[in-house]
């Protein structure tokens, strides 16, 4: 018999790969939960789709009126100077859900949590740090932490069979325009001179397909009560990335020290993975190259519909 797995943000660029795996697995009946409604020419076949604002405690009460037996929680607000809405929907919505889970009798529930709740610890980052919020200049950071706190607390109370994973840099097909790689992309392609920053911040890049699968595995971990860093065995400059992508595209023109580094961004963002991969194995991670050209076509060919090289 199918279990049934909740997918909270399916919507979005990570929850949308995710629920990819899980229908490949055909072991689940699967939920999606997001706050924007899609047309229903962007909901994929046999997902039941739910959509509710998690931050509103009783109406998400009601929405989930059924039996689930997992619970993987996307959830967030994009943007981040937003700052009330950051806090409500990372930390507020998560303990919502949490509350909601805690009396009933599920087998996980996974918190999607984040690197920047390192904050400005040196890298590379290890789960058995003592995390202090104070110490955190984001209030999307904070918030995070926050949430983990939480899983942990409810853990050690109530015995919750909560795990938290913190990703670091995931990319790849449909992620927002916003972010590094996507922005990048688009200036090439649109042979754009773009300003950038000096680039020689160290970041650890992980193909979005990579880590949907690892996740899928966290979920039948025998543990809860643990913290997982998520990421690729490889750390890469900024700048070498954007280099990548400018070679690979053969247009556009990176324009570096344009662009100053943000209070609250660390110099260095990098994991140490000896802790998951005591309890789950790694196959062959896509290589950096390869996932640069994968996602490089996707944004092509979204563009080149659009008619906007046209």
């Amino acid at each position: 018999m199918k279990k049934t797995i909740l997918v909270v943000g399916g919507t979005g660029f990570i929850g949308k790969n995710f629920i990819t795996t899980l229908i490949k697995k055909k072991k689940f009946n699967i939920f999606s939960l997001s706050k924007t409604k899609l047309s229903k020419k962007l909901c994929v076949k046999g997902i039941k789709y739910i959509f509710c604002d998690i931050k509103k405690k009783n109406q998400l009460k009601k929405k989930l009126n059924f039996s689930v037996d997992y619970v993987v929680n996307f959830s967030g607000h994009i943007n981040h100077k937003e700052k009330k809405k950051t806090y409500e929907t990372h930390f507020l919505g998560a303990k919502n859900l949490i509350d909601i889970f805690l009396k009933r009798k599920i087998k996980k529930f996974i918190q999607i949590g984040s690197s920047v709740e390192y904050g400005f610890l040196k890298s590379p980052h290890d789960e058995k740090n003592n995390l202090d919020i104070e110490n955190l200049r984001s209030i999307y950071g904070r918030s995070k932490l926050s949430s983990t706190k939480y899983v942990i607390k409810c853990y050690k109370k109530n015995n919750f069979p909560g795990l938290v994973i913190r990703p670091y840099l995931i990319y790849g097909p449909g992620q927002s325009h916003e972010r590094l790689i996507p922005t990048t992309i688009i200036n090439c392609l649109k042979n754009n001179s773009f300003n950038c920053s000096s680039g020689k911040q160290i970041r650890n890049f992980m193909f979005v397909d990579d880590f949907s699968k690892i996740l899928y595995k966290c979920l039948f971990l025998k543990i809860s009560g643990e913290i997982f860093n998520i990421g690729s065995s490889k750390n890469y400059k900024v700048k070498f990335i954007i280099n990548k992508i400018n070679q690979l595209i053969g247009k556009g023109s990176p324009r570096y020290n344009k662009i100053k580094l943000r209070k609250d961004e660390p110099l260095n963002l990098y994991p140490k993975l000896k802790k998951i991969k005591r309890y789950i194995k790694f196959k062959r991670a896509t290589k950096i190259e390869f996932g640069l050209k994968k996602t490089i076509f996707y944004y092509k060919k979204s563009y080149n519909e659009k008619n906007l090289f046209n």
